[in-house]
């Protein structure tokens, strides 16, 4: 009996959090979101730096991520105001 009253009340515990975490995160939803697409645009730049000519002292660790990284590419670039791609060996438009 002792692990039923465990059970429910961890599964009490879960959903009140869960209530509290919506409730509370429901007004700022809006900006964490644009918070969040921000830091991924910061973190394309980052990616794509060294191919548009500017110089990335990173650009070893983050050559490797490119290839995951150039199906958002597009996206990203049209969203920075970029009507076509930068890049001159890559065409996404």
């Amino acid at each position: 009996m002792a692990e039923r009253d465990g059970t429910s009340w961890r599964a009490w515990i879960g959903q009140a959090r869960f209530f509290l975490e919506e409730a509370y995160g429901a007004r700022y939803r809006g900006a964490i979101a644009r918070a969040q697409r921000d830091e991924d645009d910061l973190f394309m730049l980052l990616v794509f730096a060294e191919m548009m000519g500017v110089p990335n002292p990173a650009s070893y660790y983050t050559l490797e991520l490119q290839p995951l990284l150039l199906e958002r590419f597009h996206d990203w670039h049209r969203r920075q105001g970029m009507e076509h791609s930068p890049l001159d060996s890559f065409r996404c438009c």
